[in-house]
């Protein structure tokens, strides 16, 4: 007699959701991405990167300054009077001497910082197009050259300067104080309405300088360019997320660097929140991108691989001449014992 069969099992809670609502089950889609590329994984890797690359750029900053003290003498004595005012004796004299010094070895500065920086850089890179690589699902059987692949990275390094420059620009001219300056030259007075008008206009600004640069970091920096149309989705998500990141780390920093311990430690510790954030923000939207339905596919099962069969041949030695006399003997020895008993026992 046959049992009978089972009934279907309900589906979860979760499972309902998600044929309920196609918004949440892209959301979770694009989360499953995320951990099984390893997002958390290639986002510290990006914040590591980051934070290493600042050093450099300190370098070529002091460099830069030297430079433009060395060829502005009255500027470079205004410095030095204004330390002698503040800071009086012997430290204030070696400040100055370590300025000079500083200002003297511009050159070396200079050429160490960038020739670092170019180092960190393209590692920073490097990993970035790497993660963003992973995101999308683009497995490269046969990787470019070493030489190739480090050109290509620097290209896509001094394409990401120039973009991070135009962001950094235009969201400086779209800030609420730049407009306030430029409408005063113009001769338009402040009124209580401009104020609020012209923060929403920046914020607005900066929402979509911030559209422009993460749709094309996530179309552009792959190691294969993917799909424009998504990523354009995907960069606004980015975007929106960004900005109200911007907004909360705005309060955090200010309620954190009161204190002398917040004000030497809460800065480096809000830059390593903040690129550890943004790169998440970023990879995440890059994994809602490439889990889009015009981008999901089926999946490439690989086959496995040959299988390799090894035949042993296991030789047994036999019995030698030593061990079979040895063998016999016993044997024969044995019989005889055995007889001899038998033969007791009858005449018994």
């Amino acid at each position: 007699m046959t049992e009978p069969a089972e009934p279907d099992a309900k589906p979860g809670l979760l499972d309902r959701i998600r044929a309920r609502m196609p918004w949440f089950d892209h959301v979770i889609r694009a989360q499953q991405r995320y951990n099984d590329s390893k997002g958390d994984f290639y986002a510290a890797g990006i914040t590591y990167f980051t934070i290493f690359a600042l050093f450099p750029l300190l370098m070529i900053g002091f460099a830069a300054g030297g430079f433009v003290l060395a060829s502005r003498p009255d500027l470079l004595e205004q410095i030095e009077a204004a330390i002698r005012q503040t800071i009086s004796g012997d430290l204030g004299n070696q400040l100055i001497e370590l300025m000079d010094s500083a200002i003297a070895s511009r050159g070396a500065v200079g050429v160490i910082g960038l020739a670092t920086a170019a180092w960190a850089g393209l590692g920073w890179m490097a990993n970035l197009r790497e993660a963003l690589s992973q995101m999308w699902g683009l497995y490269r059987d046969k990787p470019l050259g070493f030489v190739r692949t480090k050109l290509s990275d620097l290209a896509a390094l001094l394409s990401a300067f120039v973009a991070i420059v135009i962001t950094v620009a235009l969201s400086t001219l779209g800030t609420a104080s730049v407009m306030k300056s430029v409408l005063a030259r113009v001769g338009i007075e402040d009124a209580p309405v401009l104020g609020p008008v012209l923060g929403i206009a920046s914020t607005l600004l900066a929402l979509l300088v911030s559209w422009g640069l993460f749709t094309w970091v996530i179309a552009r920096l792959p190691r294969e360019s993917a799909s424009f149309r998504s990523s354009v989705r995907a960069g606004l998500i980015a975007a929106v997320g960004f900005e109200v990141f911007k907004q909360v780390a705005s309060i955090y920093l200010k309620s954190v660097v009161t204190g002398p311990a917040g004000a030497t430690f809460g800065p480096v510790l809000g830059l390593m929140v903040f690129a550890y954030i943004t790169s998440r923000l970023v990879l995440f939207a890059t994994a809602w991108a490439a889990t889009s339905k015009d981008n999901m596919g089926e999946d490439l099962i690989m086959p496995p691989a040959p299988a390799v069969i090894q035949s042993r041949v296991i030789t047994r030695r036999g019995l030698g001449t030593e061990q079979a006399a040895v063998a016999a003997a016993v044997g024969a020895f044995g019989a005889l014992g055995l007889s001899r008993l038998l033969r007791r026992k009858t005449d018994r």
